[in-house]
Parts: C-alpha cells; structure tokens; sequence
C-alpha cells in the first residue's frame, strides 16, 4: 500500500512539473517580425495599426514593416481605416506576412519615391535618438520639416510636429511638446496627437485644459481599443487633479471594461492602481487597499519590473498610513527580487531621472525609515550601512547623503558619539561632492537649454517661412482670379489683406509666445543658479558654528545643538526647490536659526521676534531663505565686535490691507566699522551674497509683479543697522 502511494505521488509530481513547464512556456515574451503589403503588386503599407489583445501596439513603418512583444496565444489585430480588420492567434515566433486584397496605391515617379523612403528615414532617425540624443533627434526632424518644402503636405507636416512633440515630452519639455502638439493638430487633427496633447497638459499639471482635449475623441466612433483605455485613463488623471474624485474613479472604471473586454492586461494594473491612489488621497483606506491589492495580483502575471514597481507604490501607501510591518514586508520581497534579476542595478519607469529608480540603496534606506519609526534603531542601523555601501557603489550620491545623515543621527541617540561624528563627517563630505555634482548639472542645463532655443528657432522660422509662402501663393491665386473677374476685383483684394494679416498676426503669435516662453525659462534657470549658490553658502556657514560649538561645548550640549541644526537643514532643504513659502514656515526657520545664533553668542546679544497679532501670516508667501542673510550679516559683522551686550530685533507689522513690513533692527557696531574689520576675502564673501539675494528679488519680482522691496539704512551715529522688507500678499 505504501509502495502505491509513492507511484501516485510520483505521477502526480511528474504532472505537476510538465503543467508548469507548459504554463512557464506560454508565458514567455518574444518578438515576431512581420509585413503588410498588397496581394496584387506586393506595394508595402504604411501606418497600419498592430496591436494584440494582451496591450501590445505598434504600426507598420513605410516599408510596411513592424516587430511586437508577443506571447503565444495572443491575439493579432491588423487594423487601419483603409483595411478590413484582421485577427491572427500567435502560435509561435514565425514571421507573419500580411497580404491585403484589393488595396489600390498610386505608383509615383521614381523621384517621389525616392523622395517618400528619404523623408520616412529622416522621422525613423529622430525616433531611434529620441532617448539617446535630443540634439540628433530635433536635427533630423528639422530636416524632415525642410524637405517638405514651402508647400508641404498637411499630413506630413503634423506627422513631424507630433514627432517633435515626443521628443521633447519625452525630455520633460512639456510647454515646447503642447505647441508642437498644437501646431500637429492645425495642420491635421488625428486621435493619437490628441493623446499626446492631452498627457502633456496632465504632465505639466494643466488639468483643465487636459479635460478640455480629450473629452471631444468620446464622441469620435472608431478608436482602437488601446486608445480608447488611454483616454479613459487620461480623463481620469485629469479630474483626479482637479481634485474631483468621484468623475476620476468612474473613467478609471470604464477604462477597465474596456481593458477586459479586449484582454489589455497591463492597463488593468495601472488602472486599479490608479483608483486606489484616488481613494488613498481621499482617506478610504479600505477602498484603496482592495485596489492595490488587485493590482499586486494582476502584476504577479507580469514581468518581474512591474511586479517590484507595484510593490513599491503599495509600500509607499503603506508607509503613508503607518502601517510599518506591512511596508517592511513588501520592501524585503521587492529587494529579494531586484536582486534576481540579471543585469538590473535599477529600474526606471521609463524616465531619465534618478529620482524616479528603484534601487537596491533606496528599498534599503526605506525599509530603515520604517524601522526607525517604530523605534527598533539596532534592526534599522545595518539597513542604512547597507544603503550607504550600494549608493556608493552605483555612486548615487543623494541616498548616500540621506543614509549617511540618518545614520549619524541614529548613533547620537544610541549615545555612541564618536561613530554619530564620524558618520556626519562623512555626510559633509558626500555633501560637497553632490555640490559640486549640482553646479555641473547647472551649467550642462543651462548649456542644454541654449542650443534646444536654437534648434526650436530654427524650426519655427522654417514654419513662419511655409506660412508666408502659402500667403503669397494664396495672393498669386487671388491675382489671377482678379483678372477673370474684374467685378470681383475690390472684394478679393480685402480677403486678400485679411488673410495676409492674419497669417502675419498667427506668426507674431507664435514668436512672441516663444520668446515669453524662453523668458520664463531663462529666470526658472537664473533662479535654480542662484538659490544651489545659495544654500551651500548658508550650510557651509552652519557647519562652522557647529565644529565650532562641539570644540567648546561638553558633548550633551554638542548632541542639543547638532539635533536642532539638524532639524534646521532638514527645513532649508526641503524649501531650496521653491520660489516661494508660507510666511510662516519661513518664521519657523528663522526662530531655530537665531536660538542657534544666540546659544553661541549668549554674551553678545539678545533678541526678539515680535509678530503683530493683527497680521495674517498664513495668507503671506516669501522667498526662503530670504531673510537669514541679513539676520546672519547682523549677528557676524554687528553684534560680534560690540563690546557691550547688543540687541537684536525683529518685528512683523501690518502697513496695509495687502502689504507687512518686516523690520530686522540690531544695536551693533554699523556697517562702517564692520567694513573697516574684514579682510578682503570677507568682502568679497558678503558682496557675492548680498548680491545673489539682489538678483533674486530683481528675478522673483519681474515674475510675480514687484512683490518684495528691500531697505537698508544706518541707525543714528552708525551704530547699529536697520533693513526694512515690504511684503505683499499674492
């Protein structure tokens, strides 16, 4: 009898093994080739759509060529509004040749053609560099558009507007993709540019105009599946950032029974993924985690990528919520599995920023975070060790920074403060070098962005040239009717003018909205320029009060003063990114920097921050890090060489209904003096500062209107400095 069992335990693991090979088999992605061409004259057919029921889609090149992921099983859709729709089960990776009956071409002269495969290969060129190389992707799209000559072909002149709109969506240019999108859709208006159009808007956080594009292709009869999802997932973004979440989850909603009626098995992930990021943000935590657990579910089906990227977003739901174990628990699965793959030190979602990779470093930093909050500091530390050695080695210097300081901070609370002072040495260090890092980033930027000017230049002369040809052209038709018809004479001539201005009127258009673009982006940059100046200014000044204070102080004093300074960067680096911050925020910043200041120089000086209670503070916007310079200049040059013990005093009044009047006000020895002390490097330290803090506010007012003002006098008999901000509300 035992003898029986074990046969029929055999043959049921002998199954079992030949089910999963089978099912293993089915599984696997590969790609198949294939054409589409007449039956007749074997003429090779462009622009066909190629998709499968499992989300795949692509369309033939001009030679009537495409390659598609594919598993088998699949279904083949071969579709085009010129074509009978065709259906094809993959069996296996053979080549497949598609001949189509009765399909009529035009046979053009040699030269034509020649002309058609030059054109085609300049748009294929562009597209195989568009990830790789911008400046080669915009070149051969700026040929393609030149080729087409000053009477060009609507459909292939939107053909490379649309292209050229990728590129640059693609590069995160998103106010250079809408026009080019735009421009697309006045020369011919297709679905698919539409789309594009559409999520740019939502990438570059337009959601009404997002809403006000793609809600017409609803009424539009004949849309591919694929796209039909994609706009329903659009719609969705875009009134999930207009903050309506019932209309958001509907679309989503439908979006997935179109994506299971049709098999679109990826957009059924993204999509209750997306429904349970509506419900998260709306607080229904139960709603959102039924979601994010069908979409962990369906993920399992896919690749490893998209299994670890699912796992990553519910972790960081989880995380959100507090729910650490559950956080913990997805991080260690997802690292287990980046560690599988072959060749995979990171994944991205089909991006060019660092931010957005999953790593090794990164999953490790967050599974320490996790602990760390529920205090368990011993199982965090080898975390953070472990995220420090992999960004080291993948050189990712903004985990390395954050590990590092963290680290730091967990030694001091352990008490060990040798290892908490050499881990934050090593933080300052990989903090000069991500400096460093930053200022090339800068320069390569604003490099970047002089010759894409350039390029976007020489494309928009070659359309305003076209627009002028065709006026002429138009007028030379005008002409020629004129002499036909003489009684006709006078009304032509007006239509002429009028088309002729509007024309000239549609290209001042578009100059000037190129250059107020460029403007805006030209002070975006100046600005990034000015506050990366600044902060490291302002932290490598910090970090000297600090060695300064631990060199004199007993170590519980040092560990006070290095857990507020920590708290303090911690502010200064989450606010370096914006132009503008609550006014309160800023006060917040300014209270810790002064209690810093003060604990050093207790014997110099005391303060006072007064805030008039009629001021609404929370209605007031500020530059950050505007105000600690001069706080700064009043206790280093001021109240430090005064012999006796000086005051400083800050203080908030309302001036009028719109405006305060921020006054810093110190007792101490007057600019005079102190510029009589300096050496030459201290001026030229203070000169450089003080005048980054003027080209700010010279930028930030040319953009939000004269917002602030700055004044600063010498109190009676110079001794002491008064600087008077004027603030108005936005």
């Amino acid at each position: 009898m035992q003898k029986c069992n074990y046969i029929v335990l055999f043959f049921l693991f002998a199954f079992f093994m030949i089910s999963s090979q089978e099912t293993g088999s089915n599984n696997v992605q590969f790609q198949i080739k294939g054409s589409v061409k007449s039956n007749d004259n074997l003429v090779p057919i462009s622009g066909v759509n190629i998709s499968t029921d499992n989300g795949a889609y692509t369309t033939t090149n001009h030679f009537g060529e495409f390659v598609i992921d594919v598993h088998v099983g699949d279904l083949l859709i071969v579709e085009s509004p010129e074509l009978e729709t065709i259906h094809y089960t993959i069996k296996n990776n053979e080549d497949i040749d598609v001949l189509v009956k009765d399909y009529e071409e035009n046979i053009f002269r040699k030269t034509q053609k020649e002309q058609e495969t030059s054109y085609e290969d300049l748009l294929d060129s562009a597209t195989f560099y568009k990830k790789t190389d911008i400046k080669k992707s915009i070149d051969f799209i700026t040929k393609s558009i030149a080729q087409l000559g000053k009477r060009a072909d609507k459909k292939k002149l939107a053909k490379s507007l649309t292209t050229l709109g990728e590129v640059y969506q693609y590069h995160k240019q998103y106010d250079l993709a809408i026009a080019n999108y735009k421009d697309a859709l006045e020369a011919q208006k297709t679905t698919k540019t539409t789309l594009l159009l559409g999520k740019a808007y939502l990438l570059n956080k337009e959601y009404k105009n997002a809403e006000n594009a793609l809600l017409p292709l609803k009424k539009i009869k004949g849309i591919i599946s694929f796209e039909r999802v994609q706009l329903h997932e659009n719609l969705g973004d875009a009134y999930k950032g207009l903050g309506n979440t019932n209309k958001s989850v509907a679309y989503y909603n439908e979006g997935i029974t179109i994506a299971k009626k049709n098999q679109i098995t990826p957009k059924l992930i993204d999509l209750n993924s997306k429904i349970a990021d509506a419900y998260a943000e709306e607080n229904k935590i139960i709603e959102a985690e039924g979601y994010y657990g069908n979409s962990l579910e369906l993920a399992k089906k896919q690749a490893p990528k998209r299994v670890i990227e699912e796992k990553e977003k519910v972790a960081d739901f989880y995380n959100k919520k507090s729910k650490y174990t559950y956080e913990i628990q997805l991080r260690k699965e997802s690292l287990e599995e980046l560690k599988k793959m072959p060749n995979s030190k990171n994944l991205k979602n089909d991006t060019n920023l660092e931010e957005d990779a999953i790593s090794k470093q990164r999953i490790n930093y967050k599974i320490a975070n996790a602990y760390i909050a529920q205090q368990q500091y011993d199982t965090a530390i080898p975390y953070l060790k472990e995220s420090i050695k992999d960004a080291d080695n993948e050189n990712d210097l903004i985990v390395q920074k954050d590990a590092t300081r963290k680290l730091s901070e967990l030694y001091g609370i352990k008490k060990e403060y040798s290892k908490a002072f050499e881990t934050y040495q090593k933080y300052i260090a990989v903090v000069d070098t991500l400096y460093i890092r930053k200022e090339q980033e800068i320069s390569r930027a604003a490099r970047f962005n002089r010759e894409i000017t350039s390029k976007q230049n020489r494309i928009s002369g070659l359309e305003q040239e076209r627009e002028l040809s065709q006026s002429k052209y138009d007028l030379a038709l005008t002409s020629q009717e004129l002499t036909k018809e003489s009684n006709k004479r006078q009304k032509w001539i007006i239509y002429s003018l009028i088309l002729g201005m509007f024309l000239f009127g549609l290209a001042a258009f578009f100059f000037y909205r190129s250059n107020r673009q460029q403007k805006l982006a030209n002070n975006l940059l100046a600005l990034k320029s000015l506050r990366s100046q600044m902060n490291p200014h302002f932290i490598f000044n910090a970090l000297n009060s600090v060695n300064n204070y631990i060199a004199k102080s007993d170590e519980r004093s040092a560990n006070r003063y290095l857990s507020e300074f920590s708290t303090l960067m911690r502010a200064v680096l989450e606010n370096s990114e914006e132009d503008y911050i609550p006014l309160s925020k800023e006060l917040e910043l300014l209270k810790l920097y002064t209690k810093l200041e003060h604990s050093r120089f207790s014997d110099k000086f005391e303060y006072d921050i007064i805030v008039d209670d009629q001021i609404d503070v929370a209605t007031f916007q500020i530059p950050p890090m505007l105000l600690q310079p001069y706080i700064e200049n009043a206790i280093w040059h001021g109240l430090r060489y005064k012999e006796k013990k000086g005051f400083l005093k800050i203080n908030l009044a309302q001036k009028d209904k719109e405006t305060i009047l921020i006054t810093i006000t110190d007792d101490g020895i007057g600019r005079k003096k102190s510029a009589a002390l300096k050496t030459s490097n201290q001026k030229k330290q203070k000169s450089k500062g003080m005048g980054n803090i003027k080209k700010r506010i010279a930028i930030l007012n040319d953009m939000y209107k004269d917002k602030v003002a700055v004044h600063i006098s010498d109190l009676e008999n110079g001794m002491g400095t008064k600087v008077e901000f004027s603030l108005k509300k936005d």
